[in-house]
């Protein structure tokens, strides 16, 4: 689990840099739209809504009155369901992954990791592979049976 958490981090925060910029657009086109007399008193309060409405809890404190703010919160609900099972499908696939891969197999004597599960020599230097960081490499080993 842990090794699955630490490969998808990157996607994560990508992922949630992207969920931010959509609120921040969302919510100032939102303030635009409504304005204060539908109560959209700031860009921050319609970020908010948008936070809200995203996030698919739906308060119902603010909601759209005009006919293209509403357009605007059904297509940002409909975007609200894909942000949901997006970081789910990372994980999962990130976690199938690193189950799936089984050991490592590393190369002591140039560092170069990770090579195939059924590997026995190093891509690179032609040393005899080692399991999880254990040396295993021959100095003169020839390469025999490399691929």
């Amino acid at each position: 689990m842990r090794v699955a958490l630490q490969e998808s981090i990157r996607k994560m925060l990508v992922f949630l840099f992207a969920v931010l910029a959509i609120v921040i657009v969302v919510g100032a086109m939102m303030y635009e739209i409504e304005g204060e007399a539908n109560g959209f008193t700031s860009i921050p309060t319609a970020m908010y809504w948008a936070i809200v409405t995203v996030t698919t809890v739906g308060y119902g404190d603010i909601s759209p009155r005009t006919v293209i703010g509403r357009a605007l919160a059904s297509m940002l609900m409909i975007i609200g369901y894909g942000i949901i099972a997006v970081p789910t499908g990372i994980v999962t696939f990130e976690f199938a992954r690193a189950s799936a891969s089984g050991p490592v197999r590393l190369c002591a004597a140039c560092g170069l990791q990770p090579h195939d599960r059924d590997a026995l020599y190093c891509k690179r230097c032609g040393n005899r592979l080692g399991m999880e960081g254990q040396s295993g490499a021959l100095p003169h080993a020839a390469p025999t049976d490399q691929v």
